[in-house]
């Protein structure tokens, strides 16, 4: 073991448990951590996994590198053991076995990570846990779930997100993009609308029809950076696909994950786009949006 740590060509994840270092080098901040949750895996006891791993392993939202892995206490005990916490919660948990390991319900890891995340990034995991729940099924109510419990952190903050999650926000970069447009002060956009001309169906992330103002929100994944040609047909796609959005409705603004967090460049985007406040801006919940306490540095 003292002879792995030495190499170089490794990167010990946890005790006992190694990769190679230049894997290890390309992996996102979210990819790390999962990584750091199988590690616990398999080095721990039957583990029961809980708030961010637990969100992890289920692929709900995950914001940068969490600094911890968590875990529910078997004897109802709290504490930490390195970058393992350890929780004693009074309320009981249900677990689910996901591929061997055991871990806390979708719906309580939505419920228990929107106690406990900024605002913006709680919005996130509930509405992609909205998305994720079969259809005809009725709307599980986190506000009411959490009320129910003993737990009394975060209770506001639960109704603030419950009013506002929805299923039909398609990605994290749109769940918080409702939030910032809400703080910023603009007009609440339509989802997802449906547009037809010159013979092609398209979607809008958000329409504000008032205006005649169409916004995307550019995230992750809708295109495989790694071959070229996908990447190449998905930009002219987008390309021909905007240009007919502009001919036909009127100004398409266009941001990234980067611009939401630093939102005084979204802002300045929506701006210069013809889209004005109408209320006054929350810079106390924009400044929530700076870090994410439960994650490592970016």
């Amino acid at each position: 073991m003292q002879r792995l740590d030495r190499n170089r060509q490794l990167h010990r994840v946890r005790p006992g448990v190694f990769a190679r270092a230049s894997d290890w080098a390309v992996l996102a901040p979210w990819e790390r951590y999962l990584a750091r949750v199988h590690a616990v895996a398999r080095t721990w006891a039957d583990p029961v996994f809980c708030l961010e791993s637990a969100a992890a392993l289920q692929a709900m939202p995950v914001f940068g590198e969490p600094r911890l892995v968590h875990l529910l206490s078997a004897d109802g005990s709290t504490r930490q053991e390195g970058d393992v916490a350890v929780h004693g919660l009074r309320d009981g948990r249900c677990a689910v076995h996901a591929e061997g390991i055991r871990l806390t319900t979708a719906a309580e890891t939505a419920l228990d990570l929107c106690r406990v995340l900024p605002p913006a990034f709680a919005l996130a995991v509930a509405d992609a846990f909205l998305r994720s729940q079969p259809a005809g099924q009725p709307p599980i109510d986190l506000s009411a779930r959490g009320r129910a419990q003993l737990n009394r952190r975060g209770l506001r903050q639960l109704d603030w997100v419950q009013v506002r999650a929805t299923g039909v926000a398609e990605s994290v970069g749109e769940s918080v993009s409702r939030a910032v447009f809400e703080w910023l002060g603009c007009a609440e956009p339509e989802l997802q609308a449906e547009f037809r001309f010159e013979g092609r169906t398209d979607r809008a992330d958000f329409f504000w029809r008032r205006r005649g103002i169409i916004g995307e929100s550019d995230g992750y994944g809708k295109y495989d950076a790694a071959h070229v040609a996908v990447a190449k047909a998905h930009f002219i796609d987008e390309k021909r696909r905007e240009d007919r959005l502009r001919r036909n409705v009127g100004t398409v603004i266009r941001w990234d994950w980067k611009d939401t967090l630093h939102w005084r460049d979204l802002r300045a985007k929506l701006r210069a786009g013809g889209l004005v406040p109408v209320r006054p801006m929350n810079t106390a919940m924009l400044e929530t949006l700076s870090e994410n306490p439960r994650s490592l540095p970016r």
